[in-house]
């Protein structure tokens, strides 16, 4: 195993007990795929950045090539990418990842968005990074985000597409560790089924602080972020999790990523060409009888100014792909990157993913789109670099 890398303390941050000894503020926000993670991560970094703090946010992922580290750096957010496994299993790389920002931008407050199939984080990263580097930061309490739809359905409050045992398995016991649930997405829903699902949540996992918000229009954000600024993440034991039942949970989902690049002989409306491509996909895994746990797509012109990207997203089989991001003109030529994860083989998903392109090249024929990398596979079994049942180990 490799050294720990030592960090260097924040000028803001210190624990209210050792006042002269700063200390940089962690802030971890998980919640499984389509929950709305990266959306809240830019909002809560630019309300801190806004204050005058210096923020690094850390992103993660089995595989590389990511939408949400394309998105958050597009924000001008000083962003480090920790791929090939969930923060638990490469506990060091976030060491050092966090360690990066610090050499470079010196940030007062770090947040970390964990993988969307990872769970028994408190155990695995948050109880370990107290005992080893406790003298460098503060710990915020755990915030775990949902998608409305996708957890009324986990929770048996409503019908449709939903996942297999296992999968659930794992999407529970991130609520279960919670100390915060957040309700995301709360401009889709009526009063009455947010209710229904608060009560829900505060019955079925009554330690946690049940809270619902808008990441994307910023209703409701101020009482949540006030807690992750001000609180602090209390001791006690963790949860008791079955590994070879979230392994096979894990091994159940297929993870593609792919990157290309898109060339026309005239300018062409990104916006549709990514909409197209979600619903060619969209239609492909319907057909096969999966169901989607998050498409998420950027296009990135190569003729555009700094910043300016499309991102398109889709959370379920039976919704719509929504752009968060448009481009104000049109585009000749730029980079696409993909991501998909469904609970479908692998090699189905590069299948409908090369399928769905070439149904978009007939749709645009002055488009070419040459794809330049593609890897898909199953994650591999969680095997936490450390796991503390306790704040002292």
């Amino acid at each position: 195993m490799r050294d720990y890398m030592p960090l260097s303390a924040s000028p803001f941050f210190s624990m209210p007990d050792s006042p002269s000894s700063p200390k940089a503020r962690y802030i971890m926000i998980g919640g499984f795929l389509g929950a709305g993670k990266t959306t809240a991560v830019a909002k809560l970094a630019q309300r801190l950045t806004e204050r005058g703090l210096k923020v690094g946010l850390i992103t993660n992922d089995q595989g590389r090539e990511l939408v949400d580290t394309q998105m958050l750096r597009s924000k001008g957010f000083a962003t480090e990418e920790i791929p090939g496994g969930c923060f638990c299993c490469r506990f060091n790389s976030l060491v050092e990842a966090a360690g990066k920002l610090t050499t470079s931008t010196q940030p007062d407050v770090f947040i970390a968005e964990p993988v969307g199939s990872c769970t028994d984080l408190v155990a695995t990263v948050t109880y370990p990074l107290r005992r080893i580097y406790g003298d460098h930061f503060t710990i915020a309490p755990v915030s775990v985000l949902v998608d409305p739809v996708r957890a009324a359905r986990v929770l048996g409050l409503e019908s449709g597409g939903n996942f297999s045992e296992k999968v659930v398995y794992i999407y529970k016991k991130q609520l279960e560790e919670a100390d915060i649930l957040v309700i995301n997405k709360l401009d889709l829903l009526g009063p009455e089924r947010v209710a229904q699902l608060r009560d829900a949540l505060t019955a079925q996992f009554p330690r946690a602080t049940v809270l619902a918000v808008s990441a994307r229009t910023g209703d409701e954000l101020d009482p949540w972020f006030s807690q992750l600024e001000s609180q602090e993440h209390g001791a006690g034991p963790t949860m008791d999790v079955d590994y070879d039942i979230y392994a096979d949970g894990e091994a159940l989902l297929g993870w593609l990523n792919a990157t290309a690049q898109l060339q026309a002989t005239t300018p062409f409306d990104a916006d549709r060409v990514l909409t197209s491509i979600a619903r060619e996909i969209q239609d492909r895994v319907r057909v096969q009888h999966a169901e989607i746990a998050h498409l998420k797509m950027t296009y990135s012109p190569d003729e555009a100014l700094a910043g300016e990207i499309a991102v398109i997203n889709l959370v379920r089989n039976d919704f719509v792909p929504e752009l968060s991001l448009k481009l104000p003109e049109p585009s000749k030529s730029g980079q696409l990157i993909i991501n998909l994860r469904a609970e479908n083989a692998p090699e189905a998903l590069a299948q409908i993913v090369r399928e769905s392109l070439h149904a978009v090249r007939e749709l645009f024929p002055t488009l070419s789109i040459q794809l330049q990398h593609l890897e898909h596979f199953r994650p591999g079994r969680p095997t936490p670099t450390h796991r503390d049942q306790s704040p002292t180990g």
